[in-house]
């Protein structure tokens, strides 16, 4: 099963800028399709942003124009540059991928907007 490991949450104020990475193991980084979804407290996992092994993305409505989704297949790693950060979105962020059918998540990492 592949492992991911997210970093770079903390805590900012409305308006501030975050980027967070997600390490994955495994030689074919470069054909799985990577996703991150957040967590915010009571709520269900939402889908955030995604980029394809052709680079395509997609992104949530809510985040549309803030966040940046990107990808760097040497270092077997994706990101998410979140700017103009929002109390909403405060979460817990996790990084995703499925590969045949099995889904893998990291543990996620905790990102607070806060004034």
């Amino acid at each position: 099963q592949v492992q991911l490991v997210e970093s770079g949450g903390g805590e900012v104020q409305p308006g501030g800028s975050l980027r967070l990475s997600c390490l994955a193991s495994g030689s074919l980084f470069n054909l799985w399709t990577m996703d991150w979804y957040r967590q915010a407290s009571g709520k269900q996992r939402e889908l955030v942003a995604r980029i394809t092994p052709t680079y395509k993305t997609n992104y949530a409505d809510s985040v549309k124009g803030r966040f940046t989704i990107s990808r760097d297949n040497p270092k077997n790693s994706v990101y998410l540059q979140m700017n103009d950060l929002k109390p909403e979105d405060t979460a817990v962020y996790y990084c995703h991928t499925g590969i045949g059918g099995m889904d893998s998540w990291g543990k996620g990492t905790l990102a607070t907007v806060s004034s």
